[in-house]
């Protein structure tokens, strides 16, 4: 692999590293496209939703500050994994504060138990219908992911003026599919129906590029890049 992948399939991560105006806008732009997940995992970490959302502001400022994203290195592969296991130490050392705090502010307090109750609040079982954070950050990663490269796709389509293409064949890259009928866009576009459905078949492979690219932004390789691609397929899936 040569290193002209890095160059260009790295340059987000690449861009944010510094001081400088160029570096703060290139790591305020990954601090957006991850926002969504950050949120979906603290609220899956048990936090309520204005309490994540601070959460999430909270652990992008530190990043933005600078350090953090210095261990993010394109030859480990992933910066969704990298992000994810920053995000963990985050929320681990945030609920030993707040263990800490209504311990008493760190002050050391002698517990004496009575008689033990078997029947109380001892063992807890896991409720194994609620999303793992994990699997919650995946997801939302995911979602977001898609939501970036249509509005990819949909920049492009409209530079080359073909807004109206887009328009009328953006329900089949969504769910809206199912409740359009291909006559209805045939008629707009001016198209046979068998023209449609090629149109439709070409959308959604410049949809899979969009994908693809976006994903390419913050991983290392090609090879990476399937890996990914696969990686939201099943996180969708859940």
């Amino acid at each position: 692999m040569t290193s002209s992948f890095h160059d260009t399939r790295w340059t987000l991560i690449s861009r944010s590293r510094g001081d400088d105006t160029q570096a703060k806008a290139a790591l305020s732009e990954l601090c957006e496209a991850y926002y969504a997940p950050v949120v979906a995992f603290l609220r899956r970490d048990g936090r309520a939703e204005d309490v994540a959302r601070d959460l999430a502001h909270d652990f992008f400022a530190k990043l933005l500050a600078g350090g953090t994203i210095d261990g993010a290195d394109p030859l480990r592969g992933k910066f969704r994994s990298y992000l994810l296991m920053v995000l963990k130490r985050f929320a681990a050392n945030q609920r030993d504060r707040d263990h800490a705090a209504k311990r008493g502010g760190g002050q050391v307090h002698a517990v004496i138990d009575g008689e033990s109750d078997t029947t109380g609040a001892g063992l807890q079982i896991a409720d194994t219908s609620v999303e793992a954070p994990d699997a919650a950050f995946d997801r939302q990663w995911a979602l977001t992911l898609l939501a970036r490269a249509l509005v990819r796709l949909e920049s492009e389509m409209r530079e080359e003026g073909r807004s109206a293409h887009f328009d009328a064949l953006k329900p089949w890259l969504t769910a809206e599919a199912d409740a359009t009928p291909q006559t209805e866009a045939a008629t707009k576009l001016g198209m046979s129906i068998e023209a449609v459905k090629v149109a439709i078949h070409r959308l959604r492979k410049r949809f899979r590029e969009a994908v693809k690219t976006e994903i390419a932004q913050t991983v290392s390789d090609a090879d990476t890049v399937r890996e990914e691609l696969e990686a939201l397929m099943v996180a969708l899936r859940k």
